[in-house]
């Protein structure tokens, strides 16, 4: 949760996501945003990868295959676009999809993809800079116009300068629950987390937003179990520094039945702040039940 400058507690409503990574043929795609939205998410993502699908063709084909979510990127590579020609995709995106863009944009963090793309790897304070130029020129772009809402500004990352940057700029603050630092990912503990989180909110009082961001989380696993420590000496393996009860508590990990999970999700707002939950697409069907949970509906 979140508090006004005057003190008073800002809760948001949830809103669940489901980041796509696969590509497929036309009908494919279209047929599983189409069953993304009959298990209830609120919003179809695109993430933004070399071998991924391209961001924004994949979400006006999303817009035209279903009625209700809206769409992101989840998120840009900042260092693959020149200001100029993203403020034109975002605003032709924006407008073929009946405004219901929303737009990610992070520092980008694997050096393997600039190569690739032959896109120098600035250092971290580089990226983040080329970051914060985008964000500035693309001031126009998200404003939209008489037939097209305001695109909603996303920023993912973890970095003092980017939770500073979000809190000036950003309707949604992204939190992954991992660092990157050089070729591996840290997972980051409960506490770890929550100190990121408290730094981001102590930023919004500095730049003196009247309402808070909404706060995102990406959840990497969801587990639909009845045995929580056996799936999670499974993910031992994966961040062996922790110890079982500490990867339970990963706000990461999705890992019970589905009630539980629902419950932890509750905390999880109620703790952090978190509302707006992102989960892969590996994930989306097993997801599904549990978004259902939350609203007291029929699984589709």
């Amino acid at each position: 949760m979140a508090r006004r400058p005057g003190g008073a507690t800002v809760v948001f409503p949830f809103r669940f996501a489901v980041n796509m990574l696969t590509a497929g043929t036309g009908p494919e795609w279209r047929a599983r945003c189409r069953r993304a939205e009959e298990l209830g998410y609120d919003l179809i993502l695109v993430a933004d990868h070399l071998g991924m699908p391209a961001p924004f063709p994949s979400l006006v084909a999303a817009a035209e295959a279903t009625t209700r979510p809206r769409l992101g990127t989840f998120v840009l590579n900042a260092g693959f676009w020149n200001p100029a020609l993203l403020a034109r995709e975002v605003a032709t995106t924006a407008a073929l999809t009946g405004g219901r863009l929303e737009l990610g944009l992070g520092t980008g963090y694997v050096r393997a993809e600039h190569e690739q793309a032959g896109i120098p790897f600035l250092p971290p304070g580089g990226r983040v800079d080329h970051l914060a130029r985008t964000v500035e020129e693309l001031t126009g772009a998200l404003k939209g116009d008489e037939n097209t809402p305001r695109t909603p500004l996303l920023i993912g990352g973890n970095g003092k300068r980017v939770l500073r940057l979000a809190a000036r700029h950003a309707d949604v603050m992204a939190f992954s629950g991992g660092r990157f630092t050089g070729e591996a990912v840290t997972v980051l503990t409960a506490e770890q987390l929550a100190e990121r989180v408290a730094a981001y909110r102590g930023f919004e009082r500095e730049a003196g937003r009247e309402t808070p961001a909404e706060l995102n989380l990406l959840i990497q696993r969801v587990i639909v179990t009845e045995d929580r420590p056996a799936a999670a000496a499974e993910f031992l393996p994966v961040a062996p520094y922790l110890t079982e009860a500490q990867v339970l508590d990963l706000p990461i990990l999705a890992i019970g039945t589905v009630r539980e999970i629902a419950d932890r999700l509750i905390g999880l707002r109620e703790r952090f702040g978190f509302s707006y939950l992102t989960v892969l697409e590996h994930a989306m069907e097993a997801f599904g039940p549990v978004i259902a949970e939350l609203r007291g509906s029929t699984p589709s």
